[in-house]
């Protein structure tokens, strides 16, 4: 479904008054997402996960390489296939919305019957465990659980078949986690979603996805395509994030 190929990325940093130093944060990635799946890309904070997400969203643009779904690679030819889910829900939605209008907007005027749309949102917000009352309050009103199964619903109300989550659960407490991922992984389930998850979590990864990725630095370093088998992975860096976890029985969380 989604295959990205030999993705490069760079930036330039200032170093004095005329000097720049050219910072490679992508250094050709390639992957791919089949459909109905969940991969998991796993590394540390600055490690180039999210720079990733967004030229796989086509918010930003790769100096080299190539992002085609379905075998489409023009964007315009898939970007409504795709949705995402933020780290930041507060951020990631208007202020001054009723929660009714949050997901009205990723709507558009794709239902024209003011009744039909209403109705279409209130089945979203039940999808994702709320009812009717939230849709008239505002972002403020709510809990960050809450507030982040409102960006799900949202994310899913264009009926996508590919979700990026983008650390979309790491801003949560871990109680309320384990809650969303269970939405995520039931939604998944449903409506046949393939998921690229975003995170610095061993254990959120080891709940929800099929395969595993582990990046550093702007690359793919080594990757696990059976969550089971998640114990036998052979790099350093792979074994470092593991560590924090290692004491688990790991296919207990699959």
């Amino acid at each position: 479904m989604l295959d990205v190929q030999g993705v490069v990325k760079g930036y330039y940093e200032s170093h004095g008054l005329f000097k720049k130093k050219h910072k490679a944060v992508l250094k050709g990635v390639s992957l791919h997402v089949k459909r109905g799946e969940c991969v998991g890309l796993i590394g540390e904070s600055g490690s180039g996960k999210s720079t990733l997400g967004k030229i796989i969203l086509g918010i930003e643009k790769a100096d080299k390489g190539s992002i085609s779904f379905e075998g489409k690679s023009e964007k315009r030819a898939y970007e409504k296939e795709m949705s995402v889910v933020f780290q930041d829900y507060t951020s990631s939605i208007n202020p001054r919305f009723r929660i009714k209008e949050v997901i009205a907007e990723a709507l558009g005027e794709s239902i024209a019957c003011a009744k039909e749309k209403r109705g279409y949102i209130v089945s979203l917000l039940e999808e994702v465990g709320l009812d009717t009352s939230f849709l008239e309050r505002y972002a403020h009103e709510l809990s960050g659980g809450q507030l982040q199964r409102v960006c799900i619903a949202r994310a899913i109300a264009t009926k996508p078949k590919f979700i990026l989550l983008d650390e979309a659960v790491s801003s949560l407490d871990v109680s309320v986690q384990l809650q969303i991922l269970e939405l995520l992984k039931a939604l998944k389930k449903k409506h046949n979603l393939s998921y690229l998850f975003i995170t610095h979590d061993v254990m959120c990864v080891t709940y929800l996805c099929d395969r595993v990725i582990f990046f550093k630095e702007g690359e793919c370093v080594e990757s696990v395509d059976k969550i089971e088998d998640l114990k036998h992975i052979s790099h350093p860096y792979s074994k470092s994030l593991l560590g924090a976890v290692e004491a688990l029985e790991i296919p207990n969380f699959c």
